[in-house]
């Protein structure tokens, strides 16, 4: 009886706790807020802000140590951005007329065979500065409406080689709970009749504003297994107690969270950086996924490193820690390819008797090949 009073007060406890630190982060910073904080020009800041939106929570605006480091470079808007002439607005091919299956919705890209990406939000709780979807994201004119989410879900509906469906966005956390659940419940009731069917949702939200991942949210979102998260954390100080907590409450409802990490110049370019990431996230209970190249999107290549880049961090990983913490690492082919796994070359040689290896530390190993008539 004792043991569980003493677990009830320490919930009660931790509950105030919660809701103080959701009471004090509620807010956005403004253009004014920032080139203030920064001694930034505001004309110039708001000139970056009429080409690609501004939006900070003030959370996130807190984990920022010093000007320039990690955390800043991805929500504060620098000039590159509209001095950049490189690149594609769709680089990947997402939109209707780039698809190559005919008849596609607006809202869904359909690349792969049993699987489709519905876009269901265009705002986020902030617009990441080497967003891939820079062109649209935060553009108030093209928020879906329910009569294109409508053709979407009919469109998953009238195709049953769709097993897997990824919301994504925007971020579709930022929908209220009421149309987020009406959207999901829809989608799950087609899915859940396919074998092996599963909803996904990608989302920012647990990294740049975990204060919106409640209980209530978790709730709703178990009652639709199988459902999963993956997330986006990109530097180690956005790992903090606010955020455990959002990822440890989805995880407690039974989904599986993985995270997706962007290469970013200036931000992880490093292997110190990307092995005390991807093992503070396993520490919170996220499961690193990917590691991707940046993708080649106007006003983000200021953002863009060399391959040989990533090549020599995911070589410092593999071997060198944890299998947990190794994600794929991959890029996400230009014109609609997909993705693409990139891996060092650890194969040296191939023939009927033997396979050469060379190990983590460079050392070569011999593998030998099974007798075809054995």
């Amino acid at each position: 009886m004792e043991c569980n009073r003493l677990q009830l007060a320490e919930k009660k406890k931790e509950e105030v706790k919660c809701k103080a630190v959701q009471e004090k982060f509620q807010r956005f910073m403004t253009i004014d807020e920032v080139s203030k904080i920064f001694d930034l020009d505001k004309d110039e800041l708001k000139k970056i802000c009429s080409n690609y939106p501004m939006r900070i929570p003030d959370y996130y605006l807190s984990l920022i140590k010093e000007k320039g480091d990690g955390v800043y470079k991805q929500c504060i808007p620098s000039s590159a951005e509209i001095y950049d002439l490189c690149g594609e607005e769709d680089p990947l091919h997402e939109e209707p007329e780039h698809q190559k299956r005919k008849n596609v919705p607006s809202l869904l890209t359909h690349r792969y065979p049993d699987r489709v990406l519905f876009r269901i939000s265009n705002s986020c709780a902030m617009y990441c500065r080497f967003c891939t979807r820079k062109r649209k994201v935060g553009d108030i004119t093209k928020n879906p409406t329910w009569e294109e989410m409508a053709k979407a879900i009919l469109y998953i509906k009238q195709h049953p080689e769709i097993r897997d469906v990824i919301l994504s966005g925007g971020d579709p956390l930022m929908l209220p709970n009421k149309l987020l659940e009406k959207i999901i419940k829809a989608v799950h009731s087609i899915i859940s009749k396919r074998e092996n069917g599963i909803i996904r949702i990608g989302t920012r939200i647990p990294c740049v504003f975990p204060q919106r991942i409640t209980e209530e949210l978790c709730d709703m979102l178990k009652k639709y297994h199988p459902i999963y998260i993956n997330t986006h954390f990109n530097h180690p100080n956005e790992i903090t107690p606010e955020s455990k907590r959002a990822c440890e409450l989805l995880v407690n409802a039974g989904i599986p969270v993985g995270n997706q990490t962007v290469l970013l110049k200036g931000v992880n370019d490093n292997p110190e950086t990307m092995k005390k990431l991807m093992l503070g996230l396993l520490s919170i209970r996220v499961r690193p996924y990917y590691i991707y190249q940046c993708d080649t999107v106007k006003g983000a290549n200021h953002f863009r490193t060399r391959v040989e880049k990533g090549l020599e961090i995911y070589k410092s990983l593999r071997g060198h820690t944890s299998g947990l913490a190794v994600p794929q690492f991959v890029i996400d082919a230009p014109g609609g390819g997909g993705k693409i796994p990139l891996l060092p070359e650890y194969v040296q040689s191939i023939d009927k008797d033997k396979v050469v290896l060379k190990n983590y530390e460079g050392n070569t190993h011999e593998y030998p090949q099974i007798k075809e008539d054995y």
